[in-house]
């Protein structure tokens, strides 16, 4: 007899973290662990940027997900401020868009270099 379909489901959703490396504007390289996105934490985030902006939605997902390698959060709420007023803001997005970016577009990636070095 065949599983549940939604158990088919969580089953192949694969939400373990991916290492992020990001490259600062100032050429240092920061790391940063993330899991794929669910609908709960789009949610969550939504309600926490109480606006429609995307920035606000992508800086309450950073601060939400951002863990270190051991699964800790790099970031709290009271962070939210020194985020948008003391860094740059082109490694903030940089950082926000890592977030975003999902698993897939890392391994097509890693794929595609792969690829372009196996002759």
């Amino acid at each position: 007899m065949a599983g549940r379909f939604i158990d088919k489901l969580k089953k192949a959703a694969r939400l373990d973290p991916a290492k992020k490396e990001i490259q600062l504007a100032s050429g240092d390289t920061v790391v940063m662990w993330v899991t794929p996105l669910t609908a709960s934490e789009r949610e969550r985030a939504k309600k926490d940027a109480r606006s429609d902006d995307p920035n606000a939605f992508a800086l309450q997902l950073l601060v939400r997900k951002a863990k270190d390698e051991k699964g800790v959060p790099l970031f709290t709420q009271g962070d939210v401020g020194d985020l948008k007023h003391s860094i740059r803001d082109a490694d903030l997005q940089s950082l926000m868009l890592a977030v975003l970016g999902g698993e897939e577009e890392e391994e097509a990636l890693d794929m595609k270099s792969s690829d372009d070095g196996a002759e």
